[in-house]
């Protein structure tokens, strides 16, 4: 290409942030504009925030289109940006097919599995939570379902052993970078051959509140999948005193055994929990309306004529 491609950039939370610093950084793109979603309430006081993308758009002076759905009003301003292709990172909303075909070369999507596997807004937390080994990221061309486009390219990276949702999510989030960049270029140019979707899909919804709470009559090394899963959003938790005790990472302990799901035993230096199975241990809590804190030294500091058992 002899001038750079005129690049949309459509992304809403901080995981979009980095994907969007790397495409300004490239000589062959220029991002003339940001489509995000609309300010939204955050905190206690709910004080309508722009989102992250945003509020990044705003710091490097590039105009910003704000919208939850699409209206014809929105298609005009889309075409009014003079862009040739839009590169999407977690916008949050499906397009419909009068905003698909508003650019020439379309819309190319950044998703944070190996499609079709965990199509929906959650693919690392419920991959990690449904025990996968190998975890990765497509792009591909946006159509009107969930994330069921041609495939551009992919690339693969297996899970360590300290991984949880978030240190995933940020891995991809650099390398999964690049591989945008570098399908965006080869769309506009006719290198890529997108192809169609092949295997056995599954699906990721949204993670809620609730459903991060740990079921303690569930085998260990399911309860350590959930607690990496949904870590550090929406967070692992559990019940204790009629309270929510938040609880990070648990590393699974064959060797400890005798505990019922849920009870809390202090042996040497570390604190167990059991499960369905054996137990697992515990290293940091946070106490409703405390700091987060080590497990030792919450655990230390109950009363020992009282059974500790999280609900």
């Amino acid at each position: 290409m002899s001038q750079p491609l005129k690049v949309l950039y459509a992304g809403t939370p901080a995981t979009a942030v980095i994907p969007f610093d790397a495409l300004l950084e490239r000589n062959d793109l220029d991002v003339v504009a940001v489509l995000t979603r609309e300010d939204a309430p955050v905190g206690r006081k709910k004080v309508l925030t722009p989102s992250p993308v945003a509020q990044r758009a705003e710091e490097r002076g590039i105009p910003t289109l704000k919208a939850n759905r699409a209206t014809a009003e929105l298609v005009e301003q889309l075409r009014a940006t003079g862009a040739d292709i839009a590169a999407v990172v977690a916008y949050g909303a499906l397009l419909p097919r009068p905003v698909l075909d508003v650019f020439e070369y379309g819309w190319i999507n950044l998703h944070f599995s190996l499609l079709p596997q965990w199509r929906g807004a959650a693919p690392v937390q419920r991959a990690l939570m449904a025990g996968d080994t190998m975890m990765g990221a497509t792009t591909f061309v946006l159509d009107e379902g969930m994330d069921t486009g041609d495939i551009v390219g992919t690339l693969t990276d297996p899970v360590r052993a300290a991984d949880t949702a978030g240190s995933v999510l940020e891995r991809l989030s650099h390398s999964g970078a690049s591989l945008l960049a570098d399908s965006l270029v080869a769309v506009a140019t006719g290198q890529a051959k997108p192809v169609p979707q092949e295997g056995e899909a599954s699906k990721a919804p949204k993670l809620t509140g609730p459903q991060a709470r740990i079921e303690w009559n569930h085998p260990a090394v399911a309860i350590s999948h959930h607690v990496r899963g949904v870590t550090p959003e929406p967070g692992a938790w559990t019940d204790y005193h009629g309270q929510r005790m938040k609880i990070d990472r648990v590393i699974p302990t064959p060797e400890v055994t005798g505990l019922a799901p849920g009870h809390v035993a202090v042996r040497g230096d570390a604190v167990y929990a059991g499960t369905g199975s054996y137990a697992v241990e515990l290293t940091r809590v946070q106490p409703s309306g405390k700091k987060p804190m080590a497990a030792l030294d919450w655990a230390r500091g109950q009363q020992r004529s009282e059974q500790v058992v999280f609900e």
